[in-house]
C-alpha cells in the first residue's frame, strides 16, 4: 500500500489559519498568494514590498514566505503528513487493533 503525503501550514495569526496542499512546492505558492500578494499599501510590511515583489516575480516562493514571516512576526509552521484513508484505519478492524494500544496494556 503506497502512502500519499500532504503539505500543511499552520499560520499562527489571529485568527489562525491552515493550508493543505499536495506538496511543499504547491504549499509555498499558496502561502505566497494567500499571505504575501494580498498586502496593500499601508500594511505594516509595505516597507518590504520591493523585496517581497522581487522574490515573488522571480518565483522564489520560500524566500518570500521567509521574509514575510521575519517581518510580520507571524509564525508559520510547515509540515508534511501522511494522508490517512479508510484503508489505513479500517472500521471493522479498529476495535481489534485498539486492544493492543498502550492505553490498554496492563501495568
Amino acid at each position: 500500500m503506497s502512502h500519499q503525503t500532504v503539505a500543511v501550514a499552520v499560520i499562527r495569526d489571529d485568527p489562525p489559519a491552515i493550508l493543505v496542499a499536495t506538496d511543499l512546492e504547491v504549499l509555498h505558492r499558496a502561502l505566497a498568494v494567500r499571505l504575501i500578494a494580498r498586502l496593500r499599501p499601508g500594511d505594516p510590511l509595505t516597507p518590504h514590498a520591493r523585496a517581497l515583489r522581487d522574490a515573488l516575480l522571480n518565483e522564489r516562493w520560500s524566500d518570500a514566505v521567509a521574509l514575510w514571516i521575519e517581518q510580520s512576526g507571524v509564525a508559520v509552521d510547515v509540515y508534511t503528513e501522511d494522508l490517512l484513508t479508510s484503508r489505513d484505519l479500517p472500521a471493522d478492524l479498529l476495535g481489534a487493533q485498539m486492544q493492543f494500544a498502550p492505553l490498554f496494556a496492563d501495568d
